[in-house]
C-alpha cells in the first residue's frame, strides 16, 4: 500500500453522492461502474455482491440508491481491497458493507473470505474484458489486473459466471456489463444456471454500434430471452439527458 499512497485520489462519483479514493493511475472507475449499479433493480432489498468489485464504485452506488440494501464488495488484489475497505467507511455505510479479498475463481479462497454458495439475493459484475492469449496487456499492475482474466481461453469468463450464479440463491438476480464481442459465450455460460435473460445493447451515441451489453438474468428461471430498448448515452452536446441523470443518481435504468 505504501507504494499507492503518493498516487491515490479522492473523487466525487455518481454527482456527488460517493466518495471514491482510488488509484491516480491505472484503472479508474467510470461509466462501466456507474450503468451496472443502475441496472440492478431499483426496490431490491438484501445481500448484492459485487464480484471484481476494485475499489467498490459499482457496488457502492447501487447501495447508495438502495437504502435496504447490505453489499459486499468481492476483490481478490490486497491493496484495491483495503482502499475498497476505506471506501465503505468514507461514505458511511460500515453498517452495510463488507470488503470479501477472495478470488471469485477459487471456492477455497471465497470459503476462507466467508462466501457460501447461495448466499446473496443479487450479483452484479464488470468482468476483466480481455483475454491475455488474444490482447496486449498494459505494464501497469493495476490496470492489468483490472482489464485482463487471469487465464486465456473462452473458459475463463465462463469460469467467472459459474462461480457468480452459484452465489447466488434460487431465484436471485445476476446483472453482467461487458463487450458486444463476448456475448456468445455469456449466454451460453448464463443460461447454464438462469434464464429470464433480458439484454440490453449500449451505444456510445445514435446510430453507432453498441459498445456495451449489459446482461439480467434470473437463476433457476425458465423464462425467454427479452431484448430491452437499446441505451444512447451521447448527442452532440454530451449526455443525453436520461444518461446524464444515471451518471448523476438522479434516475436507474428501467427494463
Amino acid at each position: 500500500m505504501a507504494e499507492l499512497a503518493a498516487e491515490i485520489s479522492e473523487d466525487l462519483f455518481l454527482g456527488g453522492a460517493i466518495k471514491l479514493r482510488q488509484p491516480g493511475k491505472g484503472h479508474r472507475a467510470g461509466s462501466d461502474a456507474v450503468l451496472l449499479a443502475a441496472a440492478a433493480p431499483a426496490e431490491f432489498s438484501g445481500l448484492a455482491l459485487d464480484i471484481g468489485a476494485g475499489v467498490g464504485a459499482a457496488g457502492l452506488a447501487l447501495a447508495a440508491l438502495r437504502p435496504a440494501t447490505r453489499f459486499g464488495l468481492v476483490e481478490s488484489d490486497p491493496e484495491i481491497a483495503r482502499l475498497a475497505a476505506e471506501n465503505i467507511e468514507l461514505n458511511g455505510f460500515s453498517g452495510r458493507g463488507l470488503v470479501y479479498e477472495a478470488d471469485v475463481l477459487s471456492n477455497a479462497s471465497l470459503s476462507r473470505a466467508g462466501l457460501t454458495a447461495g448466499s446473496a439475493r443479487l450479483v452484479i459484475t464488470n468482468p476483466p474484458f480481455l483475454d491475455p492469449a488474444r490482447n496486449r496487456l498494459s505494464t501497469d499492475r493495476l490496470r492489468r489486473t483490472a482489464h485482463a482474466m487471469p487465464d486465456s481461453g473462452s473458459y475463463a469468463l465462463a469460469a467467472w459466471i459459474a462461480a457468480c450464479l452459484n452465489l447466488l440463491d434460487e431465484g436471485g438476480l445476476f446483472v453482467l456489463i461487458h463487450k458486444p464481442e463476448a456475448l456468445t459465450e455469456i449466454l451460453a455460460s448464463v443460461s447454464r444456471q438462469a434464464g429470464a435473460i433480458a439484454l440490453m445493447p449500449v451505444q456510445p451515441r445514435a446510430g453507432a454500434p453498441a459498445v456495451r451489453i449489459l446482461l439480467r438474468a434470473k437463476k433457476g428461471s425458465g423464462a425467454p430471452l427479452s431484448i430491452a430498448p437499446t441505451l444512447v448515452l451521447h448527442d452532440e452536446m454530451g449526455f443525453q439527458r436520461h444518461a446524464e441523470k444515471i451518471h448523476r443518481g438522479e434516475a436507474l435504468i428501467a427494463w
